[in-house]
């Protein structure tokens, strides 16, 4: 079970970084500043915290994957037939995890307008299904079906 929450947040933690990255370059931001803004949910003070807060934001990052993929470990051990479906798992595990995130932490955290613009959909939807739920559902199919077998 360890195994699979840790290759999945490794995985999908990374995939989403990249794209998280590639998204703030994109826009003509600093990734330093995006992940200060991401360690600031639950530390508001890394804002001023310079590399130290960029630090500590690539921390939180990987720690809400972390929680992400122990979610998806849950139910997969509580509903073991997902396992033989890890697309649809994913996928499906994927917008809950979009609106969970964007229609609910962050308007509460940041007191964000809803509903968010539609680029923001558009981009959020895609990493949360295909670079966190669709690869965090066939991490746990893979180590999790072996258990079963």
């Amino acid at each position: 079970m360890f195994r699979s929450i840790a290759i999945a947040t490794a995985i999908s933690g990374t995939l989403d970084i990249l794209f998280a990255i590639g998204l703030t370059l994109a826009f003509g931001r600093e990734v330093p500043t995006m992940l200060r803004f991401v360690a600031s949910g639950p530390f508001p003070g890394a804002i001023g915290m310079g590399t130290a807060g960029a630090v500590l934001g690539l921390g939180v990052h990987y720690a809400l994957m972390a929680i992400m993929a122990t979610g998806l470990v849950l139910l997969v051990r509580w509903r073991p037939e997902l396992i033989q479906t890890p697309l649809r798992t994913g996928l499906a595990y994927g917008i809950i995890t979009y609106f969970i995130m964007n229609w609910l932490v962050v308007p509460l955290r940041f007191h964000s307008p809803l509903p968010p613009k539609a680029t923001s959909v558009a981009t959020q939807l895609f990493a949360h299904i295909a670079l966190v739920g669709i690869p965090m559902a066939f991490v746990s199919a893979h180590y999790l079906g072996q258990r079963s077998k």
